[in-house]
């Protein structure tokens, strides 16, 4: 991967958790390092499940596979959160 596929996957992730993180009601006790690696991970299954229906190639934006993302990093997000442990 390149330095510039690696800064679009930083930054795809970044908006991909930060979106997430939004869908979750309530305060998330995880730092923005592990927001990104969610979005991140979110991002890339978002991507095959989308190709896996057949939606993620579509004219204009793909809404559909958006939707998956941050469904996903949402279901991240509030996993990583409830797995933490709090003092």
């Amino acid at each position: 991967m390149e330095i510039s596929g690696t800064i679009s996957a930083i930054v795809i992730g970044l908006v991909i958790g930060v979106l997430g993180r939004l869908v979750v009601p309530g305060r998330q006790h995880i730092g923005i390092l592990w927001t990104i690696v969610v979005g991140i991970v979110a991002a890339l299954f978002g991507s095959a499940i989308a190709a896996g229906f057949g939606v993620a190639d579509t004219k204009g934006p793909d809404w559909i596979e958006w939707f998956i993302q941050i469904a996903l990093a949402a279901a991240g997000i509030a996993a990583l959160d409830r797995g933490r442990v709090r003092r």
